[in-house]
């Protein structure tokens, strides 16, 4: 039964809530979109400075809100039915509503802060969507759609490709726009060579370009009767001259999935309509769950709300136990899986035995400079949650006992149930230390190249993973080898990187131990070479591919390109996609 709509204080709160929330997403596509200006200026920094604190954003937001709903209604002390009707009323003020299912998780966060645990079910909270997201549109008269549709011939093609460019208006000159348009006519002409153009033949185009670092990403697809071809075009600044380029032409769901990988950072992008950004992006990877893309479009609050929608989902249908993840124990976080999930959720320890010298503050704050750094597609995306209640009968004996040896302050069982207050859910991968035990000489040649080039994105990006053993990373289903474990990690630029020392005597060449003096943060990678490659074959790939690695130059040269100001955007596409001019 429904409560009665009796309370006026339930109208008031839901309004206020709902204040909140809109005054959350104006900032937030405040800041997405001005980064179109920050791109035209090529303000890197800036770019990277506001990606970083647009995360931000939701969490300050939140807080206000909830501060307000204590101040000036006593929230937490309001009686159930109070709380009924508010959900009741605020599910009204969404309907036309732009943005309903983000307004909903806003109202989640808001109430989890102010409500105590018995209150989380749907009565209370949206454990499920009201507010259907299906076919919203802005449909003020200078409203601008969602996408835009071109319908060319084959002898206009060149003109609606200009067309399509041009109408995103941006205010920096192109180096050469026909040149670069021919390069893309060629390229879709090719995937169009065994089709015939038929009458419906068209190309839509989101709206907003998508941009992250120091790329702009047009996306749209070509329709062509039942063929739909999903595609986008990079526009960086050249090299030599700094005018635009259009920098390659990626076609398909594989290339668009790594453009928007668990693994990289979160885009930029002006959405009235988010949802409708969502559908028209899954349309183009039915493989990517929905949650990932809304953290792709920056909105990781709706991802980690649809995930975890999808969790409950799953372990309603499945009769699996979680367990105590296979591989190696990592001495920082307590990690276990169910079989039947794609991902695994990490629980920090208690204590750590030596040489780690840490603490739970400190390894969460390495956690969210990852979250708030550009991941080059080179580490994992993970989910924070706090508070997550398990079916405890799904839980195998060894992993309780496990936790509560090893976590003991953070689990808490009550019932039926097991409390995590803080866990990480990131996506599974193969570990790259059982990758590498199980793979032939061609498997093990592309997981070592990965490997390097994985270390090699991370300094790019001012990242020092510390801890380069193979455990530490992971093989996507894609091949690519991805950094996962975060405990260690350091601005490169706050590294000293230096040669082992020559020895004085023979005392100290044959000496087990250090004689020479160690800064807490000096690295010296020719000591790498017996931690990483043991196995002959491993360290002749190792060799071959990726030698500068033992050498403390190429550290320090990287660091030293960093702190002179010089920003490298590592783009989720080969070299060999990149159209002719690109590395002129």
């Amino acid at each position: 039964m429904f409560p009665r709509l009796t309370d006026p204080r339930a109208v008031e709160i839901a309004q206020a809530m709902l204040d909140g929330f809109n005054r959350h997403y104006r900032l937030f596509r405040e800041t997405s979109r001005a980064a179109k200006a920050r791109f035209e200026a090529a303000d890197w920094h800036g770019q990277q400075r506001a990606q970083r604190e647009r995360i931000e954003f939701y969490d300050q937001r939140v807080a206000e809100a909830a501060e307000r709903l204590t101040r000036e209604f006593d929230a937490p002390n309001l009686p159930m039915d109070v709380w009924q009707q508010m959900k009741l009323h605020y599910i009204g003020l969404l309907i036309d509503h732009h943005q309903p299912e983000l307004a909903e998780t806003f109202f989640n966060s808001v109430s989890t802060r102010l409500l105590h645990r018995s209150y989380f079910r749907n009565d209370f909270l949206f454990v499920r969507p009201a507010v259907s997201t299906e076919y919203i549109e802005n449909d003020e008269p200078a409203a601008t759609p969602t996408y835009r549709a071109y319908y060319p011939t084959r002898e206009t093609l060149h003109e609606a490709l200009t067309r399509i460019v041009t109408n995103f208006q941006l205010q920096r000159e192109f180096e050469d726009l026909p040149r670069d348009i021919g390069h893309v006519l060629a390229a879709v002409q090719r995937q169009l060579a065994d089709y015939k153009l038929r009458a419906n033949f068209q190309i839509q185009v989101l709206s907003s370009l998508f941009y992250r670092n120091k790329g702009a990403y047009l996306v749209g697809k070509v329709i062509n009767g039942f063929v739909e071809t999903p595609f986008a075009l990079p526009i960086v600044h050249s090299e030599r001259t700094g005018k635009l380029v259009i920098d390659a032409a990626l076609f398909g769901e594989d290339d668009l999935l790594l453009v928007f990988s668990f693994a990289r950072a979160y885009f930029m992008v002006d959405m009235e309509v988010p949802s409708a950004y969502v559908t028209f992006l899954r349309s183009l990877m039915p493989r990517k769950p929905r949650s990932e893309i809304y953290n792709a479009l920056g909105l990781q609050k709706q991802g980690k709300n649809i995930f975890y929608r999808d969790f409950l989902y799953h372990l309603r249908h499945s009769s699996d136990r979680f367990r105590i993840a296979p591989g190696i124990k990592g001495m920082v976080m307590l990690v276990f899986d169910l079989p039947s999930f794609p991902y695994v959720f990490k629980v920090i320890k208690d204590s750590y035995p030596p040489p780690k010298d840490t603490s739970r503050e400190q390894i969460m704050g390495k956690y969210l400079l990852v979250k708030t750094h550009d991941r080059v597609g080179r580490m994992a995306d993970t989910l924070e949650y706090t508070n997550v209640a398990f079916p405890r009968a799904r839980f195998e004996p060894a992993l309780i006992e496990e936790l509560k040896k090893e976590c003991p302050s953070v689990v808490e069982e009550d019932g039926e149930v097991v409390v995590i207050k803080h866990l990480y859910i990131e996506r599974r991968m193969v570990p790259l230390n059982i990758y590498l035990a199980d793979a032939t000489r061609a498997q093990m040649e592309h997981a070592v190249i990965e490997y390097g080039h994985a270390i090699k994105d991370l300094v790019a990006a001012n990242i020092f993973p510390g801890d380069m053993l193979y455990k530490n990373f992971g093989v996507t289903r894609h091949g690519k080898v991805v950094f996962y474990d975060y405990d260690e990690i350091e601005y490169l630029t706050d590294c000293q990187f230096r040669r082992v020392p020559a020895a004085r005597n023979e005392e100290d060449e044959m000496s087990g131990e250090v004689w020479y003096p160690v800064g807490p943060r000096d690295v010296f990678p020719e000591t790498f070479g017996p931690f990483l490659l043991g196995n002959d074959t491993v360290r002749e790939l190792f060799m071959k591919h990726h030698a500068e690695l033992l050498d403390a130059a190429f550290w320090q040269g990287h660091k030293e390109r960093i702190l002179a100001g010089h920003v490298h955007d590592v783009f989720p596409y080969d070299e060999a996609k990149r159209f002719p001019h690109a590395s002129a």
